[in-house]
């Protein structure tokens, strides 16, 4: 396997050198991006969710088709509570799955959280515009609170009446109390530890198209190892569309990254959805459609792809 990578590799690095960038749009023909469209939508990620930002990487690895300040888009520090495989469980007890873009060759892509098992397997292998949510409002996800955070203070104490008070005659002085708290070291049960990931998106010159990297960090912050990584991924992808590779942009280590080869082709049925319902896809808001699909590859990775948007402005 790792033989038939790298020669695919080299094969496909030999034809990124020897062609040119896309410079005129196919997005509604064919689900691709020209290099300005994946910098209209990467400037339109970034003002919609600041988490997002533009990076230039490293000097000696630019590519000299994209803005030296814009060569990819990251996230930095976004939680992953849960392992994929137990989110899969769940899906599997309700009998959830959908396939996407599925050929002769059963090179699919799998969206675990998708259509009911139930449904009719005669149907047409397009995504569900209400599997994927596409176009809803949602609220950015938040680690929870394990800190006691909204709950009700204990009732004050009573006030004692001065008509129920007794004298003693112990007229002794009292022995001062502290005027501060002390702090307590909090139980290591109350502290969240959970991975983390930098999740990265970059420019793919030969499928012309987004391409998502994954930089795993374990409860302490240390680098997690590739077969650790495939834990927060989903088991339909691990093995078969997600590989461990060199980032284009980066020097030091070696990065998870779902493979663009059935992007276009799923951004194109999502595309053609939209047409049919009389609607009109935007470019620039391709990088939040697309961050939508994704999340069925790493479904417990909480990074942040929602805004208030309509995706194209619908004929009327």
């Amino acid at each position: 396997m790792q033989v038939k990578q790298k020669v695919y590799e080299l094969y496909k690095g030999t034809v990124e050198r020897v062609t040119g960038p896309r410079t005129v749009s196919a997005f509604l023909e064919k689900g691709v991006l020209s290099v300005p469209e994946f910098i209209l939508a990467g400037d339109n990620l970034v003002s919609k969710c600041p988490t997002w930002s533009w990076e230039a990487g490293d000097p000696s690895k630019r590519k000299p088709y994209l803005p030296s300040d814009k060569q990819f888009l990251v996230t930095r520090n976004v939680p992953c509570l849960r392992r994929a495989v137990a989110v899969e469980e769940e899906y599997d007890a309700a009998g959830a799955e959908v396939v996407l873009d599925d050929d002769e060759d059963g090179e699919g892509w799998l969206a675990t959280h998708g259509l009911q098992a139930s449904e009719s397997k005669e149907e047409e292998d397009i995504p569900s515009m209400d599997t994927l949510d596409i176009g809803k409002v949602e609220e950015i996800k938040s680690i929870p609170s394990y800190f006691g955070a909204g709950e009700k203070p204990d009732d004050e104490e009573d006030i004692p009446d001065m008509d129920t008070y007794e004298d003693t005659g112990d007229h002794s002085t009292a022995t001062p109390q502290p005027s501060y708290f002390v702090a307590e070291q909090p139980d290591d049960d109350n502290i969240l530890l959970t991975r983390t990931y930098d999740v990265s998106i970059t420019y793919d010159k030969y499928y012309q198209t987004p391409r998502v990297w994954l930089t795993g960090y374990d409860e302490a912050r240390m680098p997690l190892k590739p077969e650790l990584v495939f834990q927060d991924i989903s088991q339909d992808h691990a093995h078969k569309t997600v590989t461990i590779e060199d980032h284009p942009h980066l020097l030091v280590g070696q990065h998870a990254s779902v493979h663009p080869c059935k992007h276009a082709a799923v951004m194109k049925k999502i595309i053609d959805v939209i047409v049919s319902q009389g609607g009109a896809p935007e470019v620039d808001k391709y990088l939040f459609i697309f961050l939508k699909f994704m999340a069925s590859v790493i479904p417990t990775i909480e990074y942040d792809y929602t805004m208030d948007f309509d995706l194209g402005s619908t004929s009327t």
